[in-house]
């Protein structure tokens, strides 16, 4: 029988504190991974009460709200605060989402934040995306031509080739779909994940690109491509309403036609 063991001070074992709303009527609890790497001591879970009616109503509202009046030292990401940059993505209540659009009140009892999973940790609430981004630069995610067009003119497409794309462009690489993936958890040192895939698919979509073969040789392999096992995890996460795995079945589908 297999033995896995967790690395040395990865185990939450160590106490939280908790940080009350003292007078407040209408209270929201909050538990929060902490993890310092520079402290030396395991993770732990913080216990926040916020006041509803001194807050806004989602939870990037709140943890903006704790950072700023009760606990300077909490750590996360965020920017656009309108489902837009995917900086604040993170696990609420044991599924992906992005703070910033997900309210407090879809969010039943105490409200349970951690990182993205399968990830390492910086700090707190920050994963480390430096795998992530490595793989989305591998799949070369711009346009590549070989022919030449006249000076000052541009690649067009009709209507119907610029709606394949819709589904498509408007992935945020929040990571959302990947950490939600088990394919990608046991096997992200070679499998692509739904995120990136998706980009791929974007540009294997894309009538103006002209390496189409180039990008299909690149995909065709055992883990990068087919660890994808149709678990739907990822659409059903994704915050933008998108389905990777649509977009992955149909990579499957064009390497199977150029094999005929």
């Amino acid at each position: 029988m297999a033995t896995f063991t967790l690395p040395k001070n990865s185990k939450i074992n160590a106490p939280g504190r908790t940080h009350k709303a003292e007078g407040a009527s209408r209270l929201q609890k909050f538990k929060i991974y902490r993890w310092d790497p520079d402290s030396g001591e395991n993770p732990r879970y913080d216990t926040f009460e916020i006041d509803l009616d001194d807050c806004g109503p989602m939870v990037l509202d709140a943890l903006i709200k704790i950072k700023n009046e009760v606990d300077p030292t909490l750590t996360f990401r965020r920017s656009c605060r309108e489902g837009i940059c995917g900086s604040c993505a993170m696990n609420m209540n044991g599924a992906n989402g992005l703070a910033c659009t997900t309210a407090m009140e879809d969010l039943k009892g105490e409200i349970r934040i951690t990182p993205l999973p399968h990830m390492e940790v910086v700090k707190d609430l920050v994963p480390d995306f430096t795998h992530f981004y490595a793989q989305y630069a591998s799949i070369r995610p711009w346009l590549q031509t070989v022919s030449t067009t006249p000076s000052g003119k541009e690649r067009l497409q009709s209507p119907e080739q610029r709606d394949k794309l819709d589904g498509l462009y408007e992935c945020i690489l929040c990571a959302c779909c990947s950490t939600a993936c088990p394919s990608y958890w046991w096997n992200s040192d070679k499998f692509l994940g739904p995120a990136i895939l998706l980009q791929a698919y974007r540009w294997l979509a894309d009538s103006r690109d002209e390496m189409t073969g180039e990008r299909l040789d690149d995909l065709e392999d055992p883990f990068r491509l087919y660890r994808c096992h149709t678990i739907m995890n990822c659409a059903n996460v994704c915050p933008k309403g998108l389905s990777p795995a649509r977009a992955i079945a149909e990579i499957k589908k064009m390497q199977a036609e150029r094999q005929v």
